[in-house]
């Protein structure tokens, strides 16, 4: 029996490592790199900690004005077709950033410069997230009672980028910015190039009325509504979405200007944490198989609490380097549940749709928290950053106790 099935699982996993797995990896790295590298980037051109908070804003604000539109875009014209051109995009504004920064690399121009930027890939960076998710989810669904080792091993892909990008974005700026830009530049070319491997997936029917994104959003909407296992345990990562965006988005501050690092210091937080992360999701891939959802999610949910909220009182950086570590090795479990869960639960012909609505809702406290960022004083961010981690504690318990019954997740 194993001499007959080996080969056909060899197969299946050299497939999806040539139609999902390779132009998933160039994508996420080219997304950890502009995520964590923009910000770095702003703070290093103008040296401004409430430019930089802005920036973080403005990355995601135009993000979330985009994921309607992604989620019906993807289920309208297919995840390969908008994984390509999104990537193909980001890789021209990308380009023509860097031209200008190797011109102007100070004053008005380099500073309105980096601040388009952190606008256009953040959307462009949404369209190829949306469709790339939208890709994995299939694969997911074709590997059937595997379909949680394929989220794992996409979710280990993003890690592993999330490792490397940070901390490269940090060491290529200090070659200069153009340089930095030039590297993601490439990145998304060849994500654009891969993303031609990507298997087709369902479509709306060409009959169906046009997609629009209110429209994308609503049926997303009601789509988590009527799956009250995902509605909570969505409820519960937003809200500790706004503990992990306020870190990230005070990140840069409180290494620089708080601790007296270097622009690498903060590459190198992100980067250890990824790795905490990719640990964590390995484990995870063994521990669903044995312990089920809701314990493994319910462990990593605690670990994330008291991470971030021992990273609030951080007397140092080397402290406050591996409690960041702890908290996103428990979101790194919590988003490998999320993942399976909802390839489970959403109807493939929904998918696109719900996936938006999905992100949305996870996303919208990342612009507050750039926001929260900028309007804060440097030595009271920490203060801030105690309450966003006291509410992330409070909403994880609350979805975790919800759901400790329900049946979703006791598979």
């Amino acid at each position: 029996m194993s001499a007959a099935v080996t080969p056909r699982y060899a197969r299946h996993t050299g497939g999806l490592m040539r139609s999902v797995y390779l132009p998933r990896t160039a994508d996420a790295l080219a997304f950890a790199m502009s995520t964590y590298g923009v910000p770095l980037l702003v703070l290093a051109t103008t040296r401004s900690a409430a430019l930089t908070g802005a920036a973080f804003a403005l990355e995601w604000i135009p993000r979330l004005a985009a994921v309607g539109w992604a989620g019906s875009l993807v289920d309208r014209r297919g995840a390969a077709a908008v994984f390509h051109l999104a990537s193909l995009g980001r890789a021209l504004a990308l380009a023509v950033g860097a031209v200008l920064l190797h011109f102007r690399p100070s004053g008005t121009v380099a500073s309105a410069t980096v601040m388009v930027l952190a606008a256009t890939t953040g959307v462009l960076t949404e369209f190829s997230y949306i469709a790339a998710e939208t890709a994995g989810a299939a694969a997911g669904r074709r590997a059937g009672r595997r379909a949680h080792r394929v989220q794992a091993v996409l979710l280990g892909i993003d890690q592993t980028a999330t490792l490397a990008g940070p901390a490269l974005a940090g060491v290529l700026l200090l070659a200069g910015p153009p340089t930095m830009l030039a590297v993601i530049t490439m990145l998304s070319l060849l994500a654009a190039l891969l993303a031609l491997r990507t298997p087709p997936s369902p479509v709306t029917p060409a009959h169906a009325p046009k997609g629009q994104s209110g429209a994308g959003l609503l049926t997303g909407w009601r789509t988590i509504r009527s799956l009250p296992a995902l509605g909570w345990l969505v409820t519960g990562l937003t809200l500790s979405n706004l503990a992990t965006g306020l870190l990230q988005a005070a990140g840069p501050v409180i290494v620089v200007q708080h601790f007296g690092q270097s622009t690498t210091a903060v590459g190198l937080v992100w980067s250890t944490a990824a790795a905490a992360t990719l640990l964590s999701v390995t484990l995870c891939r063994f521990t669903l198989d044995r312990l089920g959802l809701w314990p493994v999610g319910a462990t990593c949910a605690a670990l994330a609490s008291l991470g971030c909220l021992a990273a609030a009182q951080a007397p140092d950086y080397r402290s406050y380097l591996v409690l960041v570590a702890v908290l996103m090795a428990g979101e790194g479990g919590m988003t490998a549940v999320l993942r399976t869960l909802r390839s489970r639960l959403i109807p493939p012909e929904k998918f696109g749709s719900t996936l938006s609505a999905t992100i949305l809702i996870l996303l919208l406290p990342f612009p507050v928290a750039g926001v929260l960022t900028a309007l804060t004083p440097t030595d009271a961010l920490g203060h801030v950053i105690t309450i966003c981690a006291a509410l992330q504690a409070l909403g994880l318990f609350c979805a975790f106790a919800r759901l400790r019954t329900d049946p979703a997740l006791r598979t």
